[in-house]
C-alpha cells in the first residue's frame, strides 16, 4: 500500500469522502489517505494529525514527496486536538484502530468538531460501543459495510449529526443498514462469530473456574440474537 495504490478498506472509506471535502485524517499513519486523495483531485485539503512521532515523520515525508505541503498540513497532536478553527474541516476520517478508541477520541475531541462534519470511521472491533456514542451524540448512519481483507473482517460506518436518532439493542450490535442489506460479507461475518460464540459458551460450560455469570448471560443473549439473525 502507497499514496497510489490505498489498501482494498481505505479506498473504500475513499469513496465516501465527498468530493471537494476539507479532510481531517486522524492517525493518519504515512498520509498515504490524504494524499491519494489530493493526488485523485477529489479533496481541496487536509490535515493528517499523529499523535506519535515516527509516522508523523513517515507523513510528513509523503506529503512533500508528493508535492503537497501546501494542501495537506501534517500536525503532531492527540487526535481532534490536530484541528484548528480556521481549517474549515468538513469530514473527519478515523481508520484502523478500536471502536472503543474512535469513540473516546470523538468524545474528547468534541469541542474542535462543528457538528456539520461527515464521519468516515473503520473501526477495527468495538463497532457497538462506537455505535452507541454515535446515537447518543445525534449522528445518524447514513452507510455502512462489511468487508473482508487479508482474512479479517472490518466495518466501515459513515454517519453525519442529523439530531435525536434512536436504534435498537440489536441494530447498535449489527448495524441499523447492514441488518437490513444483509450483504454476503456481513452474513459471513456472522456465521464465524456465532461459531466463535458457541465455542466460548462450551469453554464456559467446561471451565474449572466460575464464570461471572453476567458474562455468560451477555454471550447467550449475543449467541441468540446472531441465531436470530441468520434464520
Amino acid at each position: 500500500m502507497n499514496e497510489q495504490t490505498l489498501s482494498q478498506r481505505l479506498e473504500r472509506v475513499a469513496a465516501h469522502i465527498p468530493a471537494g471535502a476539507r479532510l481531517a485524517d486522524i492517525g493518519s499513519d504515512h498520509g498515504y489517505l490524504p494524499v491519494a486523495l489530493m493526488r485523485r483531485g477529489v479533496i481541496a485539503a487536509a490535515v493528517a494529525g499523529e499523535v506519535a512521532l515516527t509516522p508523523f515523520r513517515s507523513a510528513e515525508r509523503t506529503v512533500r514527496e508528493n508535492g503537497f505541503t501546501q494542501q495537506v498540513i501534517v500536525r503532531l497532536a492527540d487526535g481532534l486536538a490536530v484541528i484548528e478553527p480556521g481549517d474549515g474541516i468538513t469530514a473527519v476520517s478515523l481508520c484502523g484502530m478500536g471502536g472503543e478508541t474512535i469513540r473516546d477520541i470523538l468524545a474528547g475531541g468534541q469541542a474542535h468538531l462543528s457538528g456539520e462534519e461527515r464521519l468516515i470511521l473503520q473501526p477495527n472491533g468495538g463497532e457497538q460501543p462506537l455505535r452507541q456514542w454515535l446515537m447518543e451524540n445525534g449522528y445518524r448512519i447514513c452507510f455502512e459495510e462489511v468487508l473482508r481483507e487479508n482474512r479479517f473482517y472490518y466495518e466501515i460506518i459513515v454517519a453525519e449529526r442529523a439530531g435525536p436518532v434512536t436504534y435498537t439493542a440489536q441494530e447498535l450490535y449489527f448495524g441499523p443498514l447492514q441488518m437490513r442489506a444483509r450483504s454476503p460479507a456481513f452474513l459471513a461475518k456472522w456465521q464465524r462469530m456465532l461459531r466463535l460464540k458457541q465455542r466460548t459458551l462450551t469453554h464456559f460450560a467446561r471451565a474449572r473456574q466460575v464464570v461471572p455469570e453476567q458474562k455468560v448471560l451477555d454471550i447467550a443473549l449475543q449467541t441468540r440474537w446472531i441465531t436470530e439473525l441468520l434464520g
